[in-house]
């Protein structure tokens, strides 16, 4: 399993604000709890920058945590913004030292 880390953030480039109504916000946390219930998403922060997100995705892949981004209401409606998406290696600095 590898882990990614991708940068997300609200469309309002594109859609008012209006358009992120209570309930299309709603059934967009329900599919985030459910991809962390799921394993998919392993950690999830709210941007302090911009409306959005930081997740860390545990996936086989890119192509898989790319498609667990897509189930996302807000990215099938093209409402969110993947700014960034990298791949995480372990941090070099807790290897063993020999």
């Amino acid at each position: 399993m590898a882990q990614f880390m991708a940068l997300l953030r609200r469309d309002y480039d594109r859609f008012p604000e209006s358009a992120f109504t209570p309930e299309l916000l709603e059934a967009e946390a329900q599919c985030a709890r459910q991809l962390y219930a799921d394993g998919v998403n392993r950690q999830m922060w709210s941007r302090g920058d911009a409306p959005g997100a930081v997740v860390v995705i545990e996936a086989e892949s890119l192509d898989a945590a790319l498609a667990g981004l897509e189930t996302l209401p807000l990215k099938q409606k093209d409402m969110l913004l993947l700014e960034l998406i990298v791949p995480l290696t372990p941090y070099r600095g807790f290897h063993p030292r020999g």
